[in-house]
């Protein structure tokens, strides 16, 4: 039988537990931690010997105190250390939650983010904060938005239903960016309006050359076609806590299926990071913000 003694001395050590757990899911984690996620995959019908290493950065969300424009730098300078061919940027650059004590503006990051270094360039999509955090494109329902004019005047080239044809190694690929599809707010109960089309960012592949695609929310990959050798996505923040692979929360309508990490379906592959900053809450619990490297080939 438990004494009287025996549960208070119980509960404080329960009490303390959770008290670390909640420190170091709302401090620790999110202003602390970044490690580097690392996969390698060999897609379906890739071509033979070619090797390209894709390093991605996703969901900034930079604001005082978690991300500030000093931390975006050092973010820059670890990416910059990984030696990749390319650096991905899937949108969502400032932090709009109502627990940041002091804003970092797209400018402020646009210019650390310049600083990006690889032989085939910076390369960026947008996110559906980047849409939501700007009242002028939602009254006129169009961008560009404010995020886009800070990273194209900064040189960075932002995809919106659009790509580019590259060349590594003498080996074409095609780098394709979905525009976000939740971007246009329709009222508290009419849901969302995306600016995504994906059979236009599609069309912009003239050759069998392998394609790889950028999307923000990675619901769109259920639409995503064989052709694309694989796919990057942000977002979900891998649910922001997660235990034991499984996300309680995650924005997506599939839940868990696409909250974070390699998925692969019907031989299509999927990349969901789990970015960098955090949404609505200031919390991270199992899921630290990362930088997220693909080898492919």
């Amino acid at each position: 039988m438990i004494t009287r003694r025996g549960f208070l001395k119980g509960f404080k050590y329960l009490f303390f537990a959770g008290a670390a757990a909640a420190s170091y899911g709302f401090g620790i984690e999110p202003g602390f931690r970044l490690r580097v996620q690392h996969y390698t995959l060999t897609p379906p019908d890739w071509p033979p010997g070619f090797k390209l290493r894709v390093v991605i950065i996703a969901d900034l969300h930079a604001g005082w105190p978690y991300i500030s424009a000093a931390r975006v730098a050092k973010i820059v300078d670890l990416a910059n250390s990984l030696e990749g061919d390319l650096h991905l940027l899937l949108g969502d650059y400032r932090a709009t939650h109502r627990f940041i004590t002091a804003p970092v503006s797209y400018e402020q990051s646009a210019a650390a983010l310049k600083r990006l270094s690889s032989p085939l360039g910076t390369h960026a999509i947008l996110g559906n904060h980047d849409w939501w955090d700007d009242p002028a494109a939602q009254k006129r329902r169009a961008g560009p938005v404010r995020a886009r004019l800070a990273l194209e005047a900064e040189s960075i080239p932002v995809y919106e239903n659009h790509g580019v044809r590259l060349e590594k190694d003498g080996q074409p690929f095609w780098l394709l960016g979905l525009g976000d599809s939740v971007a246009l707010l329709n009222g508290r109960r009419r849901g969302f309006t995306g600016v995504d089309d994906l059979p236009k960012t599609l069309g912009v592949i003239t050759d069998d050359a392998p394609a790889l695609l950028m999307i923000h929310e990675p619901d769109t990959f259920v639409n995503v076609p064989r052709r694309v050798a694989a796919t990057f996505a942000g977002h979900t923040h891998g649910g922001q806590v997660r235990l034991f692979d499984y996300s309680p929360i995650v924005p997506s309508q599939f839940g868990n299926r696409f909250a974070y990490g390699h998925i692969e379906e019907k031989g299509r592959h999927m990349f969901v990071s789990g970015g960098i900053g955090c949404s609505t809450l200031p919390v991270r619990f199992g899921v630290p913000p990362e930088i997220t490297v693909v080898d492919l080939g």
